[in-house]
């Protein structure tokens, strides 16, 4: 694990990159619904496709604390920059790394770290979206093969996915949570096909699409785990989102502190009625409870993460973290317009955009609804234990 040393490098590498580099081209991602090849490159040599993933497998290993140090730094601009490597760090290369054989781990997570494969997470589905025990994708056994057929919903990066994490229901006699696994499965694979990308509210240069599984036919050595792997795709489906609940409340930070600059910013230099906007109370009051909310998030998450790290709470935090950011990230968007007034209301705005952009945040990952489920049965069950 690297030491505090060389984490901060990486921080105030990546710090200057996404505010020197990526914030200038922002309204482009979004007008184009692109990120320019420049800085694809970019982030592939700054090794962020494998900051959370194993150093022995060519990642960087990082800390749960470390990753939302540094996620909280990509928050800081459009999402679509970390949407690009975040299934590979995430809910498609935790796949491997908690349900994976060890020479699976070691045939894809090197491909994975470096960039060189870009993975997705196929598990969400038009009727099993919040509760994924119910997906209804199958794959049945036919001699050395497993033969996959169903619909995958809202895939993201499924357009430029090399390899996809899909979960399946193998024994449909099965508890819905029991009778699931995971298998890999090649973009090129006969009978697979991605739809076209999905128009979204925000998130622009972010890609997501459909994933069509017709008789889809994978050998029994992509089964994630193998043997021992058999059924137990739901429990690793968890583990996955639990992590990944984390990094998006880290995410959910990083905008919110965007939210809080462009605020004062605005406030600190418009005038209205002779004087500075931020000098009126009114306006005082709404940059207060934004600072207030980013301050409380930011220091929810860091202390979700060292319980993470330490398997104190590999549960309720992240939920209660997620749960949290992502509603307060929605308020911190919500005053920065209001702020900004009908300016705030204008395309081509910071906080416009931005507004668009943290409202998928209080849906996927679980929706907010779904984490204060998980919230309330954990806090009961500790209780009544």
């Amino acid at each position: 694990m690297l030491d505090e040393s060389s984490v901060s490098e990486i921080l105030a590498t990546v710090r200057s990159f996404i505010r020197n580099d990526v914030v200038p081209l922002e309204a482009e991602i979004d007008a184009n619904d692109d990120v320019p090849a420049h800085l694809r490159k970019a982030v592939k040599e700054l090794g962020l496709y494998g900051f959370a993933l194993p150093e022995e497998h060519g990642g960087l290993g990082l800390s749960m604390y470390d990753e939302v140090r540094l996620v909280m730094e990509l928050g800081y601009t459009t999402p679509a920059l970390r949407s690009l490597f975040g299934t590979n760090n995430g809910i498609a290369g935790h796949t491997l790394m908690a349900g994976g054989s060890p020479e699976q781990q070691a045939e894809w997570l090197p491909k994975i770290a470096s960039g060189d494969v870009v993975a997705s997470f196929a598990l969400t589905e038009a009727e099993a979206g919040s509760d994924p025990s119910r997906l209804s994708t199958s794959a049945r056994r036919d001699g050395e093969d497993w033969v996959l057929n169903g619909t995958k919903r809202f895939i993201t990066n499924a357009p430029s996915a090399d390899v996809f994490m899909v979960y399946a229901r193998t024994d449909p006699d099965a508890a819905p949570a029991r009778g699931i696994s995971t298998f890999l499965v090649p973009k090129d694979s006969p009978g697979l096909t991605v739809g076209p990308k999905d128009a979204k509210m925000g998130q622009f240069g972010a890609w997501t699409a459909d994933v069509y599984l017709d008789d889809v036919r994978v050998p029994h050595a992509n089964l994630i785990g193998g043997d021992a792997g058999l059924h137990r795709g739901y429990l690793t489906a968890m583990q996955c989102l639990a992590h990944g609940r984390v990094h998006i409340a880290a995410v959910c930070v990083g905008l919110a502190e965007r939210l809080v600059d462009e605020t004062v910013g605005y406030a600190a230099t418009r005038e209205q009625g002779g004087q500075l906007i931020g000098e009126y109370q009114l306006i005082q009051g709404l940059i207060a409870d934004s600072v207030t909310e980013y301050r409380a998030a930011r220091s929810l998450v860091l202390d979700v993460a060292r319980d993470f790290d330490s398997g104190a709470d590999r549960r309720l935090g992240p939920s209660a973290a997620k749960y949290f950011a992502s509603e307060a990230v929605g308020r911190i968007a919500d005053r920065a317009v209001q702020v900004h007034g009908g300016s705030g209301y204008m395309r081509g705005i910071a906080v416009e955009r931005f507004y668009r952009d943290v409202r998928l945040f209080r849906i996927y990952e679980g929706t907010s609804q779904i984490q204060q489920v998980i919230i309330a049965k954990q806090a009961l069950r500790d209780r009544m234990t």
